[in-house]
């Protein structure tokens, strides 16, 4: 688990503010609670984070617009919270910087694998890698290893596999797979993602090692810890 890290929670739902710092305390972390975009500034300014979890809905100053403040002076990883499904809001949010969104309502057990995901990606030496259990990929040298064992994959397994790291404990249709990593928008060819799922699989268990790519029937895939 990463933990002891200094993480900004930035709502203006005191209830909901209140159940993160519990929830990310458990963990370990230093919490510190803002209940409005200016208070998130001087908090950043003050006391720099870790990691911040942003309310998109902010009153007066926006998270979009807090998100793009706080991107234009740090690399601090950003999760950004809304309550907007749509493909603008998202795109909003992350064209302002945020590192990866989470649509409320949520579970406080997704919001944790985000963070600790967000948090894992900051490794001394400037190197950015993933991790599941005992799967550790380098993005930069495209290197994957299982335990002790290398992992040899295709670009495109390797491109599936970053997107699912990226997403832990998010189911993924089928037909948001192919428009993420393809770029293709239409389903009718969605055997391709489970082809690609079967083929990365089958590299990943070579030794027997637990399965960490589960289906969930009629709707897609989700990468979980054993």
């Amino acid at each position: 688990m990463t933990a002891g890290r200094r993480i900004l929670v930035v709502d203006d739902d005191a209830r909901l503010g209140a159940s993160l710092r519990r929830a990310l305390s458990y963990e370990g972390h230093a919490v510190e609670v803002a209940a409005d975009g200016p208070g998130a500034l001087r908090a950043a300014r003050d006391r720099p984070p870790d990691l911040v979890v942003l309310d998109r809905m902010l009153p007066g100053l926006d998270g979009v617009e807090v998100c793009r403040r706080l991107r234009a002076g740090s690399d601090v990883p950003i999760l950004m919270l809304t309550a907007r499904d749509a493909i603008a809001d998202r795109v909003a949010g992350l064209d302002a910087g945020a590192d990866d969104y989470l649509v409320k309502p949520f579970a406080h057990d997704e919001l944790l694998a985000r963070v600790r995901a967000l948090l894992r990606r900051r490794e001394p030496g400037g190197h950015e890698v993933l991790r599941c259990a005992d799967l550790v990929v380098d993005v930069a040298g495209r290197e994957v290893r299982r335990a002790d064992r290398a992992v040899e994959l295709t670009a495109l397994q390797f491109n599936v596999l970053e997107h699912f790291l990226r997403h832990p404990g998010q189911v993924l249709e089928r037909d948001r797979l192919l428009e993420s990593v393809w770029g293709i928008e239409s389903d009718a060819i969605s055997n391709v993602v489970d082809v690609t799922i079967a083929g990365l699989r089958a590299r990943l268990e070579t030794h027997g090692q637990p399965r960490l790519l589960h289906t969930v029937r009629g709707v897609g895939y989700v990468l979980r810890e054993p």
